[in-house]
């Protein structure tokens, strides 16, 4: 659904780049990358709604999980998520020093439901 939205151009630099940075790349920089892009699908699904079908759904799934439960709207951002690196042909699950199992989308999930946050301030 969101290579539909951003288009394929895009869509295939954002695989190349997954496919070439996580093997190696370290999960905390990978989850904001991937944030990244679903943070850029979602404002060009706002742009397009109007005219485009599939941006209307992908706004909507992203609206909801903004303004819903968390723990639902992190597994619907996760999917979403999920799914680029299937396409990218890299996996999104890893295990840590402690055999522990995480997901890089669900952290990059995590990092675009709190996008706008700083504590700092």
């Amino acid at each position: 659904m969101i290579k539909d939205v951003v288009g394929v151009k895009t869509y295939s630099v954002w695989t190349d780049m997954l496919k070439r940075l996580v093997p190696g790349g370290r999960t905390h920089r990978l989850s904001i990358v991937a944030a990244g892009m679903l943070q850029t699908a979602y404002e060009i699904a706002g742009e397009k709604k109007k005219s485009n079908v599939k941006a209307r759904k992908l706004a909507e799934i992203i609206q909801v999980a903004l303004e819903g439960d968390e723990e639902e709207g992190l597994g619907k951002l996760t999917g979403l998520i999920q799914q680029l690196f299937r396409d990218a042909g890299v996996g999104s699950k890893r295990t840590n020093r402690n055999g522990q199992g995480y997901s890089i989308a669900e952290d990059a999930a995590q990092q675009f439901l709190h996008w706008d946050d700083m504590p700092w301030e």
